[in-house]
């Protein structure tokens, strides 16, 4: 056998579909995550209470609030 009877394309190897295939996935799966996020955005918190709601409902959100821009557990601003 010649060495040219045997050589066969890079792309009818299927490992090298498994190593395209996971940036490609990734790179669609990013682009739908911000299509998503695009179309169906989540509304803002306000920082008061809604009328008729007890403040004590809205203190564990405005705690986890704080501790995220602070990195302080239970830090207040």
């Amino acid at each position: 056998m010649s060495p040219q009877a045997t050589k066969t394309s890079p792309w009818r190897e299927p490992m090298v579909w498994m190593i395209v295939a996971a940036p490609v996935a990734s790179i669609v799966m990013g682009i739908a995550t911000v299509v998503l996020a695009m179309r169906f955005p989540d509304p803002p918190l306000s920082t008061l209470p809604e009328a008729g709601a007890p403040a004590e409902q809205a203190l564990p959100a405005m705690q986890g609030r704080n501790h995220a821009a602070t990195g302080a557990p239970g830090a207040t601003r």
